[in-house]
């Protein structure tokens, strides 16, 4: 961490050239960020709202939810898995903190998630969804997803680096952690046999604490609380572990 602290500016610099070259084509640029949810949530909302239209009230707001959540950490967990190959230039000539290179992916990640929940809260307003003062909680909940990502990023970031199928293997994985978290679909309707596999899913347990204060127009329980902060910590210092004692091969595989 004092390494990283001291090499502050660098994240700051990365952080902002990764926002500028992820849109640097692009015609509406920014926009991007807010508008891919929405498409994603206006499709949904053709497909599922039929099905879930009795169990779910104010379903493009459910899913919205949902959407950002699941987009920044899929996409981040993605970009982190390549953020040593695409800085191996930088690694090889200059001795900087490695670990600088996920998080700066995770923080650009965070910005883009600020700007996506601008479609949110016009949804929200649109929508006649009561707004309560529980979306104060909502950095708190930004702070619980983005450590959990930020672990997995560090896990995952020196096994794509090593084992480059890695990350063709996560996209995967991806897809089917996708369909065991409740991002579009309402957990009542789970069967039983696999709700316990869904209920325990870690990203189930913090997509709830970030949609509660949004969506459910409350401050999350404290148990639902505690159970993401675990979530997330346990995976911050699984990733750290494995990232620090991976990171002296990582120069011989750039």
């Amino acid at each position: 961490m004092r390494d990283i602290l001291r090499h502050r500016d660098l994240v700051r610099a990365l952080v902002a050239r990764d926002l500028k070259v992820r849109y640097r084509r692009s015609t509406i640029g920014f926009l991007w960020t807010m508008l891919y949810p929405l498409l994603t949530m206006l499709v949904l909302e053709a497909v599922f709202s039929g099905v879930f239209r009795l169990k779910i009230e104010s379903y493009p707001a459910y899913v919205l939810s949902g959407i950002l959540f699941w987009n920044f950490f899929s996409q981040s967990v993605v970009s982190s898995m390549n953020s040593l190959r695409g800085n191996a230039s930088l690694l090889q000539k200059v001795p900087v903190p490695k670990a600088v290179f996920p998080l700066a992916t995770v923080l650009s990640g965070v910005v883009n998630l600020a700007f996506a929940l601008v479609p949110l809260l016009i949804i929200l307003i649109a929508t006649g969804h009561h707004l309560s003062s529980a979306l104060l909680f909502v950095p708190v909940s930004i702070m619980v997803v983005a450590a959990f990502t930020l672990g997995a990023g560090l896990l995952l970031s020196p096994l794509a680096l090593f084992f480059t199928d890695t990350v063709e293997i996560v996209g995967v994985a991806l897809t089917l952690v996708l369909y065991l978290t409740p991002v579009f679909y309402p957990i009542s309707i789970v069967p039983d046999r696999v709700r316990k596999i869904v209920e325990y899913n870690p990203l189930q347990m913090i997509l709830k604490v970030f949609r509660d204060p949004i969506y459910g127009g409350a401050i999350p329980g404290m148990l639902d609380v505690s159970a993401a902060v675990v979530s997330a910590a346990v995976m911050l210092a699984c990733g750290i572990l494995v990232f620090r004692r991976s990171s002296d091969q990582i120069p011989f595989y750039l």
